[in-house]
């Protein structure tokens, strides 16, 4: 199996283009065409992981964090992100990451894995991304509007958070002069041509477009395929950060944040004071989520769960809600398991293994 097989259906579950703009997932190191029978599973890619990956015959680590962020001037080893890459390097071990993009999905993402930890039900993305989707049009023959259609919906457009194969079409009339180069399919070189067309609206996140104007081709009557795309500001319901569910049904706040230190596998919930006897309605957003605050509050959830808070930050919280920092590797820890449920059952020919070490480098005494 080649890495770029693997790495590229990861990305069609957690696109890239999801990803925020100060991350960097993506291969950090290797070669897209090597050859692959063994990954290792990791949230950190640090240097004893790149040590297990070694000692398990692994050729590629599949992570989480990006080791690295920001931009490498040298490369001497002298701290542990410039040795993470250099044992790499040597032992031709690729790294991959794939942070926010995984974050920001609904389905199979790190806050649905940690939602489901928690027992949450009913579950929405807090804070849905926009600026994410364009309208694309397209132009045919009546005779021709199914065929357009079910290749758009085949190919993953017409969705609108749980409906799909959604639409809009409008008769009309079109006119093309087709020049002696051409080879038209209705109407003659030379001579202006108008037929009657079918005007097929769907929408479509960005990435899929260039991939939608390829596929619909072949399924298209016209030599060329007259086709508009309108970026739009539309809310994408099935993709951003954060998420929002509910219990199943209203539990003692005090139990509720006990079952989380249980459920969560924390040695610590740092959390603020406890305004309500009870609590059902659960925002969550894995690894540092504070920015998501507001939109928690807005969305009137009882209890915020993430992790990073500061000192000062707890305060914004204003008796609206609890917030509870279980820690920014608590909070992900799950993300393991994730990658292994999404990678194994599609490629039965390699070993995914979970890694052993725990790279949390935060202690509790």
């Amino acid at each position: 199996m080649k890495l770029h097989q693997i790495t590229s259906y990861l990305e069609q579950v957690a696109p890239l283009s999801f990803q925020e703009s100060y991350d960097n997932s993506g291969l950090i190191v290797g070669d897209r065409n090597k050859k692959v029978t063994k990954v290792l599973l990791c949230l950190d890619s640090i240097e004893s992981v790149i040590d297990e990956a070694i000692e398990k015959g692994c050729e590629l680590v599949i992570a989480h964090h990006p080791i690295v962020f920001n931009g490498l001037k040298s490369l001497t080893g002298k701290n542990y992100i410039e040795k993470t890459i250099l044992k790499a390097i040597k032992n031709d071990i690729a790294i991959y990451a794939c942070h926010t993009n995984l974050d920001n999905v609904l389905k199979n993402g790190v806050n649905q894995k940690m939602a489901n930890a928690i027992g949450l039900t009913n579950t929405k993305i807090l804070a849905p991304k926009i600026d994410i989707m364009s309208k694309l049009v397209i132009y045919c023959k009546p005779d021709n509007a199914d065929a357009v259609r079910n290749n758009l919906f085949e190919n993953g457009a017409g969705n609108i958070s749980e409906y799909s194969n959604c639409s809009f079409n409008t008769e009309g009339k079109g006119t093309y002069l087709p020049s002696e180069n051409s080879n038209p399919s209705y109407g003659e070189k030379g001579e202006l041509s108008t037929e009657d067309e079918i005007k097929i609206e769907v929408l479509a996140v960005n990435h899929q477009i260039n991939k939608l104007l390829v596929e619909v081709k072949k399924a298209h009557s016209y030599e060329e395929v007259a086709h508009e795309i309108i970026p739009i500001t539309n809310a994408n319901q099935q993709i951003g950060s954060g998420m929002i569910g509910e219990l199943e049904k209203e539990i003692d706040t005090l139990e509720f944040l006990k079952s989380l230190k249980t459920k969560m596998k924390t040695d610590c919930v740092r959390h603020t004071n406890i305004q309500k006897k009870t609590v059902k309605k659960i925002a969550i957003c894995g690894g540092s989520g504070s920015f998501l605050l507001n939109n928690a509050i807005s969305q009137k959830a009882d209890v915020f769960i993430t992790g990073d808070y500061k000192y000062h930050q707890f305060f914004d919280a204003q008796n609206q809600l609890i917030i509870a920092d279980i820690g920014h590797f608590e909070s992900e820890q799950f993300t393991i398991d994730l990658f292994h449920d999404i990678l194994a059952p599609e490629f039965n020919r390699v070993e995914f293994i979970k890694t052993t070490i725990t790279t949390n480098p935060v202690n509790y005494l």
